[in-house]
């Protein structure tokens, strides 16, 4: 079921419903507003998140520019998104050095042979904090594929959360969250109902945006 996004009074818009960081924002978000004003780039989303916690999809992803726009995004809206990395980076000599500055952006080891599983563990991690958005691309890589990875899904749907859509549009120079689908567990239906937020963005490389839909079979539990 698709959900619209309320619109706050703190959140400040410009040209076409662009977003401005409202009077008293960080130095930090400040600045990303800046830095991305003077590549092109505006940041749409003037609305609330539904719930304190949920999944945010990026889409579509097929450039490495893509994260440090994502980035710029969330600096600019003040919204501590997280997003998972593999354990090393937080372990060893390199998580000593970098592990607190990426725990700091957000990051949040996933550890592979978790008894639990990357989605429930993710699940359980996220019901642990007060505030938990998730954010990732259901492509897994900028490589065009048949389908997304359906680890989004089954975790939105474990964890009893909406799915926020974030999109790129390269033509536009457009960044922002465009809406909220709570999940049903009917496949066809969810995919549907995200597939039309998506309508009309491109990618930095149309070619290898991958197409809006699980595998075969992807959707079921276990």
């Amino acid at each position: 079921m698709a959900l619209s996004a309320g619109v706050t009074g703190g959140a400040g818009a410009g040209a076409a419903g662009a977003y401005v960081p409202p009077p008293g924002a960080s130095w930090r978000a400040r600045l990303a507003y800046r830095a991305m004003r003077m590549a092109g780039w505006s940041v749409h989303f003037n609305g609330t998140l539904p719930a304190p916690r949920g999944v945010i999809i990026a889409y579509p992803h097929t450039s490495n520019w893509d994260f440090f726009i994502g980035l710029g995004a969330i600096w600019t809206l003040e919204l501590p998104i997280r997003w998972a990395g593999k354990e090393t980076l937080f372990s060893g000599w390199f998580g000593r050095i970098a592990g607190p500055l990426l725990r700091h952006w957000g990051g949040r080891p996933v550890f592979r042979h978790h008894p639990t599983g990357m989605v429930g563990q993710l699940a359980n991690t996220m019901h642990a904090e007060p505030w938990f958005w998730l954010a990732l691309s259901p492509e897994g890589t900028r490589r065009r594929l048949e389908h997304w990875r359906s680890g989004f899904y089954h975790l939105a749907l474990r964890a009893q959360v909406p799915v926020g859509i974030a999109y790129f549009d390269f033509p536009r120079r457009e960044v922002g969250i465009c809406g909220f689908v709570e999940l049903t567990g009917d496949v066809e239906t969810d995919m549907a109902s995200i597939a039309q937020y998506y309508a009309g963005r491109q990618g930095r490389d149309p070619a290898l945006a991958s197409p809006i839909q699980l595998a075969p079979g992807a959707g079921k539990p276990g």
